[in-house]
Order: C-alpha cells, then structure tokens, then sequence
C-alpha cells in the first residue's frame, strides 16, 4: 500500500533533516532517522558508523524509543546528511524494521513525490522471523 505523504510525514522528514544538519558530523554521522510513536512523540537518531561496522540510524532510533518508553512505532524515515533527502532503509534494517514493527509505514521518495509505503510492501515475500520461533510451551 502506497499512501501521499501527509503533513505528518512531512514534520517528521523535517524533523531528520533538522537533526541530520545539526547533529551529523564528519564520516561517524552521516544518517538521521525520525519516527512517531503510537502516542504521539517524535523520536530522533542518528547513525553510529565504524571501520568495524556500526548501526544505521533507524537501528539506532529503535534503540533510543525503546530506552525512552516507546515500543509502537506508526512511522519512520531516514535522511542523508549534506542535503542528500529522503533515503530508503537497506535491505538488513527493512528486515529488522518487519520484525519489531509489521504495521510500520516507511517515508520515501524525494521531493514532492514522497509518500508513505508499508514495511511489508517493501520486503514481498519476506521471512517473518515470528512465524517460525517455536512455541515456548
């Protein structure tokens, strides 16, 4: 499901471009997600990149809600420092995404043709890692 982006949306495209301005420094910080909670709140991160690896920011900003009391996120997008806009989740964190979150929407697309899409129709015919953890009792 594919759905224009709403004046929510957009606040929360601002709201990681705010932070990927202010916050993204040097080659460590390149990244800023923002997403909504079910409740309203506007959670922000930015990535934490290293030669050995390192979270993108959408790792990161799922990390910072939950340590801020927020475990229903509605919506999330991710935007590139340096003016770069709107950038997709890769492949690892759309997997990662689906499964704290298989209602979540994804802001992408650049410019006026942003919109919102499903975690779901981002990944078809994706493993859903809950159907396959065995039952516990």
């Amino acid at each position: 499901m594919t759905a224009q982006a709403h004046p929510a949306d957009h606040e929360l495209v601002q709201a990681a471009a705010d932070v990927a301005r202010t916050r993204c420094r040097g080659d460590n910080h390149t990244m800023a997600a923002a997403a909504r909670a079910r409740d309203g709140r506007i959670i922000t991160a930015v990535n934490a990149y290293h030669f050995t690896g390192g979270p993108c920011a959408e790792l990161v900003l799922i990390g910072t809600a939950a340590a801020q009391g927020a475990y229903e996120l509605d919506t999330i997008v991710a935007v590139g420092d340096r003016d770069r806009g709107v950038v997709p989740p890769c492949g690892r964190y759309r997997q990662v995404l689906l499964d704290y979150f298989p209602a979540l929407k994804v802001i992408v697309g650049q410019g006026d043709r942003v919109r919102t899409v499903l975690i779901a129709d981002l990944l078809p015919e994706s493993y859903v890692w809950a159907d396959h953890q065995l039952d516990a009792g």
